[in-house]
């Protein structure tokens, strides 16, 4: 059996219950996929997009869904090393990957003030987004994860100050007709790391030229503190996770001081004295 057939095996068989059962409910649960649809699945070239693309290919073969898939990894500027992984890590997952370039590090390399993280993180999107339109896709799928998702609610609370989430799916706003969609959105972190460790996988972290640059200390960085926090928290409550994501989808409104619905704020107090007279 080839390298790639045991790993596709391990998804289907050992993280069967923990991965793959997950990521289909996922695409279910929100109507991720549709017939006809043709999606260009992102490889960023670590264990997250890497699995979503194996996880894909499993659903192209096998899936009750009749839809086509391009792999497609966009190199921002890596350097040769980083490079490298990618293409050896396609070539042993068996993923056709199609490879384009741009010129996003050279970009964000210059910027002196602000966050290049977060200029990196839209330049990408436009790239991203631009190539799934040349290539005829309808749709772009990412590989964040449930853990994506509760850090980035917390991350909104403590420093947004606002209550907001990481959607499985959202349509795009500049570039009509496209939809981005996340099909690992249930799919725990650590059973990706598990995953990976069971099959001797090296991926990419982050691999721009900031963090080549600069000596940083992960342990400063908000969404590792979060992590850190989460996991504090499940040494009390072990479901602190599940809780945290199921109460993104039971807000009790009753009970909520204000919302916002596209860009407009309403307060409790509008239906307030009305609930009084009923």
């Amino acid at each position: 059996m080839e390298k790639y057939q045991e790993i596709e095996r391990s998804i289907i068989k050992k993280f069967r219950k923990e991965i793959w059962s997950k990521f289909v409910k996922g695409i279910q649960e929100y109507k991720l996929i549709e017939d006809n649809d043709k999606i260009m699945v992102c490889i960023s070239g670590g264990k997250d997009s890497f699995l979503l693309a194996k996880c894909f290919q499993e659903l192209e073969c096998h899936g009750k869904q009749n839809f086509t898939a391009e792999y497609v990894v966009m190199d921002p500027g890596y350097n040769k090393i980083n490079r490298e992984l990618i293409e050896s890590n396609a070539r042993v997952l068996n993923i056709p990957v199609k490879i384009f370039e741009s010129d996003i590090f050279d970009v964000t390399n210059t910027i002196t003030e602000g966050n290049p993280c977060y200029l990196c993180a839209r330049m990408r999107r436009g790239y991203l987004y631009s190539k799934a339109k040349e290539l005829g896709c309808n749709k772009i799928a990412l590989g964040h994860h449930f853990n994506d998702v509760i850090e980035t609610t917390l991350l909104s609370m403590f420093y947004g100050s606002e209550i907001k989430t990481m959607m499985p799916k959202l349509h795009s706003d500049n570039f009509p007709g496209l939809e981005l969609i996340r099909p690992m959105y249930l799919v725990k972190e650590e059973d990706i790391i598990a995953w990976k460790k069971f099959n001797d996988l090296t991926f990419l972290n982050c691999a721009c030229r900031f963090t080549e640059a600069c000596d940083i200390d992960d342990s400063s960085s908000k969404r590792k503190e979060i992590k850190n926090l989460i996991k504090e928290l499940k040494k009390v409550n072990p479901n602190i996770d599940n809780n945290i994501f199921k109460a993104l989808d039971n807000v009790n409104l009753n009970c909520v001081i204000g919302t916002k619905t596209n860009g407009m704020y309403h307060s409790f107090l509008e239906e307030y004295d009305s609930e009084k007279d009923k």
